[in-house]
């Protein structure tokens, strides 16, 4: 175990103490944002009340006929409720696993999006019913269905984008002795390249896009092929990645270069090589947050490279070689120092 370096320096203060602030920060005013869609929607409710059926069309069959019917004020209720707990829930998220800035940017972005997306489908529920007397008759739209999908993504990309990335903070202490390096000469320069890709979450992927083909098929709502495009092109995004170790220390970039990360050799307490279980250790496979805070790009069980880093944060990967990854980056972070 590493020293901590001496009080009254900022390096001094605990992960926790970081990066903590700024995910009750980033988590307030995201929730606020979320919350303020959902009563925006529900103000839109109030001012279309009397053009609105009494009971309003609020759920549909697979063939398009609605099944299910509510007041208004009902189905603005369960917007502002439903936005409130995934808020929470997000929120819940960002603020025991936020250690990583890019963490607190896809909590941040979900609780937007939560509450744009009931804003959505109340709104585009509601719209087509204004001035008639029955809603029995109104009909699915797949376009307004997916507008309400997609539309929200792009609030919640802005939100995302104002969530600060982490300050730079470079390790004070050395590198442990135990930890593995590479036999390099004085001024020889190295370089590692992998690439991860495939896994079972590519299957899983794969079978999404063809349940949502065939759904879309069925139901001839042609605009709904846009959701397997959307679902191929973020699997092939979240199973592809091309892992680099250098000088300036570790890369993670998938295929379409994003997502993806980099941690500067002299940020690197200490690499090594750790055991992953995609689904006791992270819930599943692709870029994912543990519940202790550690990011990870999870593609298949077995040895992944871990890094730990300053501030309480730590990233793993699933790659081939892992411990050749780790030896190199030590020495590159040592060299840093």
């Amino acid at each position: 175990m590493t020293t901590a370096p001496p009080s009254g320096t900022p390096r001094a203060r605990s992960g926790t103490e970081v990066w903590r602030p700024r995910a009750r920060r980033a988590m307030a005013w995201s929730s606020l944002a979320g919350l303020l869609f959902a009563l925006a929607a529900a103000a839109v409710v109030r001012a279309w009340r009397d053009e609105l059926p009494a009971q309003i069309a609020s759920h549909w069959s697979g063939s398009g006929e609605p099944d299910g019917f509510m007041s208004p004020t009902a189905l603005a209720l369960v917007a502002v409720a439903t936005t409130a707990v995934l808020c929470g829930l997000f929120a819940v998220i960002g603020l025991t696993q936020g250690a990583a800035a890019s963490t607190r940017r896809i909590t941040a972005g979900g609780c937007v999006w939560s509450g744009a997306f009931m804003a959505a489908i109340v709104v585009g529920t509601l719209a087509p019913q204004r001035g008639l007397a029955d809603a029995s008759q109104v009909g699915l739209s797949g376009a307004a269905l997916l507008a309400a999908v997609l539309l929200p993504l792009v609030p919640a990309g802005i939100a995302a984008a104002l969530v600060p990335g982490d300050p730079a903070m470079p390790a004070a202490e050395a590198v442990p002795d135990d930890a593995p390096r590479a036999t390099l000469r004085d001024g020889e320069r190295a370089v590692w390249l992998r690439r991860a890709t495939g896994g079972p979450g590519l299957a899983v992927g794969a079978v999404a896009v063809a349940l949502t083909t065939l759904a879309a098929a069925l139901t001839a709502e042609w605009t709904m092929l846009v959701v397997p495009l959307l679902l191929a092109a973020l699997f092939v995004t979240m199973f592809a990645f091309t892992v680099r170790v250098d000088p300036a220390g570790l890369t993670v970039r998938s295929a379409a270069r994003w997502p993806g990360t980099h941690v500067p050799a002299d940020e690197v307490v200490r690499a090594s090589v750790t055991q992953v279980r995609p689904l006791r250790d992270y819930g599943g496979w692709g870029w994912r947050t543990a519940r202790d805070g550690r990011v990870g790009v999870v593609l298949r069980s077995g040895d992944a490279l871990l890094v730990e880093r300053t501030g309480g944060r730590s990233f793993a990967v699933t790659v081939d070689d892992p411990a050749e990854a780790a030896a190199l980056l030590n020495t590159m972070a040592e060299r840093a120092r």
